[in-house]
């Protein structure tokens, strides 16, 4: 039955894709959902510098058990001069789940979010050059994940604990944790209006950019990330901050432990 929604799905949204497309590029999507030539003009642009690429890899779970929170792994440590990582679902109510700009950072992350429907997740990795490399992987779900509400909101304090940070630095191992008290609302639950982080940036101890992560409605209540780095670039003490579309502030300090 799967199959069927998604060939009947892909042999649509080919159709809408055509439309009004003057260049008639047809990228040849492993996949064939169709539905990928739509989110190609609005997501990524120019068809001519998109390629299908296996170094592009994305790791998560076959089966959702759980819609509200669905680990996933990006990896685009092979490919040079990353620019950007695009994460988004060919099939949901808010195809876009967040943007990865590296920096200082090695092109991967760690991160959850909230699934609707079974889907392919896709990765677009921007190269400094313009081009566009797409890894992905398909996961299998019941769904509801982007219209149910917080959970937050059964806590009586959980406007004092919004924006809170909790994060771990290992220098030693290149790696950061970090979690931030968040409702993450997509606007899709009932009368609840959107209500998101925007975006998060860390910075070393001298102001220095490491990496920012602009969000959207599909990232997980709470949001959760696990950034990378080679060794030496990560120092004892970052700062962590950035704002919600309701102009709260998130802004905190993480130091690593100290050893005896």
């Amino acid at each position: 039955m799967q199959k069927l929604i998604i060939g009947i799905a892909a042999s649509l949204f080919s159709t809408i894709a055509l439309a009004g497309d003057d260049t008639r590029v047809v990228l040849d999507d492993p996949l064939k959902t169709g539905i990928f030539s739509y989110h190609q003009k609005l997501i990524l642009g120019d068809p001519a510098r998109i390629r299908f690429d296996d170094r592009v890899v994305v790791k998560a779970p076959a089966s959702a058990e759980d819609s509200l929170n669905v680990p996933v792994l990006v990896d685009a440590t092979a490919i040079p001069n990353v620019k950007r990582i695009v994460m988004f679902v060919d099939y949901g109510p808010i195809p876009k789940i967040l943007t990865f700009y590296p920096e200082k950072a090695d092109a991967k992350l760690s991160f959850r979010f909230k699934i609707d429907q079974a889907t392919p997740v896709r990765a677009a990795v921007e190269t400094r050059d313009g081009a566009w490399h797409v890894g992905h992987t398909i996961i299998d779900a019941a769904g509801g994940g982007c219209t149910a509400p917080a959970l937050a909101y059964a806590s009586d304090d959980w406007e004092e604990e919004l924006g809170k940070v909790h994060a771990s630095i290992w220098p030693d191992r290149g790696r950061v944790r970090m979690v931030v008290d968040h409702p993450m609302d997509t606007g899709l639950a009932g009368d609840i209006p959107v209500f998101i982080i925007e975006n998060l940036q860390l910075d070393d101890s001298s102001g220095t950019k490491l990496a920012r992560i602009e969000l959207h409605e599909p990232v997980n209540e709470d949001p959760a990330f696990t950034l990378y780095f080679a060794k030496g670039k990560l120092k004892d003490q970052i700062r962590i901050h950035g704002r919600d579309n309701n102009g709260n502030e998130i802004d905190a300090i993480a130091r690593a432990p100290v050893t005896q």
